[in-house]
């Protein structure tokens, strides 16, 4: 079978849900046994989103090969249980990287280097990258709107994929909005017509309409958009806003999305079988309203709720392996001070203390970890959750009081956080973060062990600094235990306390949230929602 190409544009305005779109389709078109991969395209000028704003941007997404990428990579693993890699993840800051660096090494023999061709065959290259592969369809997202000017070149060359491929072996399907007029009573149609015009006039005709609304699409207006964007009736898809995030696969199936996808690429394996994503769904329907618990996050960046988006599903993945609804609430550690720490974590079940740069912040998470340490309320630490973990029990255990971070302090005498010796020679050739999947080694009779219930994992990074090893035995002889260690035995993993001391309360330096999966969720949120206290229904341990 030929290799086939899905193509996800969007249009009237941003955050319609291309990316969920694009990952139910990548699970539907999975459950009829093709092997699926997705990547996304932003048009914005960064090499990635690594450096970019959280607030500007959500948070940022890394893949086992060590790539930051746009969120959307995280809906899309989470959707269609496939590890993506840096090919994934393309911004218009890498392509034109790249054509830059061979103009200069002279690779394109002195010629005027243009954006056609050049700009859109390097743009064509990372998506025919994965013909060497064993995919079988490549689903494609366009990050933007159509028409907004950095993306055009992007258009470009999906068009050019068009007329190089097979009819039958290329698809393009366009998100819409469908707005809903409250004073008049009716959806109107008008703006998706100029986006599907804006989107021909650059030589693209959508083959489906995937309509975001917020009410049933009459069929009126389905036979409107069919006429007057030139798109078969039964190619209209609704896009109703789901009451689970992982229904909505679902929703486009009942729809017909794959179904018309299948028709359009002459696909054999037409039937689905949804059947374990249908049970999960029944599933998630059917906890119990009264079973639920609330969790903290307690981070920097809580004024954009997608700046810890996979922490949030990973403690929904929890919920769900716990028959729990689990509550979230968004905590800036800002704010929280040892005079209103009480105050805040009231009526709090469990805490989060996610990842993060720089010092704004770090006190109250420390205050945190201190309260939360003394009144055994179970605890997760997430990379800088755990750094501040050990400084936390650096100061208040230990009696170190200018314990810290090399990240925040570099005069103090007690950087129980550092960069390691043989690791700044690395920093000072251009390497910055440890990024991407490295082993742990977990030892016996630890918490740890019990939750992974294997002596070795393999986990997702995203830091630059250290536990600082001259600190261990100390740190581990007043109860701060290293559970988890690199192979060679010179990074510290996790930490913990023993089980006699706290109900839960680990931290690690990895990111566990990268792989977390609606229907195969990441152990340390599933024990940390297992371990609250007086919650019969979270009583059965799950490992």
């Amino acid at each position: 079978m030929n290799t086939k190409y899905i193509f996800v544009t969007g249009g009237v305005v941003s955050g319609l849900g291309k990316g969920i779109t694009a990952a139910s389709l990548g699970r539907l078109l999975k459950n009829r046994g093709y092997k699926v991969t997705i990547q996304k395209f932003d048009p914005y000028i960064n090499i990635d989103p690594g450096t970019m704003n959280p607030y500007e941007h959500g948070e940022v997404f890394v893949t086992e090969d060590g790539a930051e990428t746009d969120l959307d990579l995280g809906h899309y693993e989470r959707f269609i249980n496939e590890n993506l890699t840096q090919n994934s993840s393309i911004t218009m800051g890498k392509i034109y990287s790249h054509v830059i660096e061979k103009e200069r090494n002279g690779d394109y023999l002195g010629k005027t280097v243009q954006v056609i061709p050049h700009i859109t065959n390097e743009i064509k290259e990372k998506i025919y990258g994965f013909e060497s592969t064993d995919t079988d369809i490549v689903i494609t997202e366009i990050g933007g709107t159509v028409g907004d000017i950095e993306g055009l070149s992007i258009i470009e060359a999906i068009r050019q994929v068009g007329l190089e491929k097979n009819p039958e072996d290329v698809l393009y399907i366009h998100v819409t909005l469908l707005p809903y007029i409250y004073g008049s009573n009716e959806i109107k149609s008008k703006p998706t017509q100029h986006s599907v015009k804006e989107l021909q006039g650059f030589g693209i005709k959508p083959d489906i309409l995937v309509c975001r609304t917020e009410q049933e699409i009459p069929d009126s207006i389905r036979e409107k958009l069919s006429l007057f964007c030139n798109v078969r009736k039964t190619s209209v898809i609704q896009n109703l806003t789901a009451d689970c995030l992982y229904a909505v696969p679902l929703l486009l199936e009942k729809e017909g999305l794959a179904r018309e996808v299948c028709n359009h690429l002459k696909l054999d394996n037409y039937v689905p079988d949804n059947t374990e994503w249908e049970k999960m769904i029944e599933h998630i329907r059917n906890i119990p309203k009264e079973n639920e618990v609330t969790v903290a996050i307690v981070g920097k960046y809580v004024k954009l709720e997608d700046s810890y988006l996979s922490v949030i599903e990973s403690l929904h993945h929890a919920g769900f392996a716990n028959n729990t609804n689990v509550k979230i609430k968004l905590m800036d550690s800002e704010a929280i001070t040892k005079q209103n720490v009480e105050e805040k974590l009231r009526g709090i079940d469990a805490v989060v203390v996610p990842g993060g740069f720089g010092d704004r912040g770090v006190e109250g998470m420390i205050t945190t970890i201190q309260y939360v340490r003394e009144n055994k309320i179970p605890f997760l630490g997430i990379c800088l959750g755990m750094q501040m973990t050990v400084v936390e029990y650096a100061r208040n255990v230990l009696g170190i009081q200018d314990a810290n971070s090399e990240e925040f302090d570099t005069k103090t005498k007690n950087q129980v956080i550092h960069i390691m010796e043989d690791q700044k020679t690395i920093r000072k050739k251009g390497g910055t973060m440890r990024l991407g999947s490295y082993k742990c080694m977990i030892k016996e009779g630890t918490l740890a062990r019990d939750i992974y219930q294997k002596e070795e994992i393999s986990e997702r990074h995203r830091h630059r600094y250290e536990y600082n090893n001259a600190y261990k035995e100390r740190l581990e002889n007043a109860g701060l235990y290293c559970s988890g260690l690199s192979p060679d035995g010179n990074l510290v993993e996790m930490v913990e306390l023993k089980k006699d001391v706290h109900p839960y309360f680990i931290a690690c330096q990895f990111h566990p949230e990268l792989k977390s999966r609606p229907d195969n969720p990441a152990p340390l949120f599933v024990n940390l929602i297992a371990n609250i206290g007086d919650t019969p229904f979270c009583s059965e341990k799950h490992t």
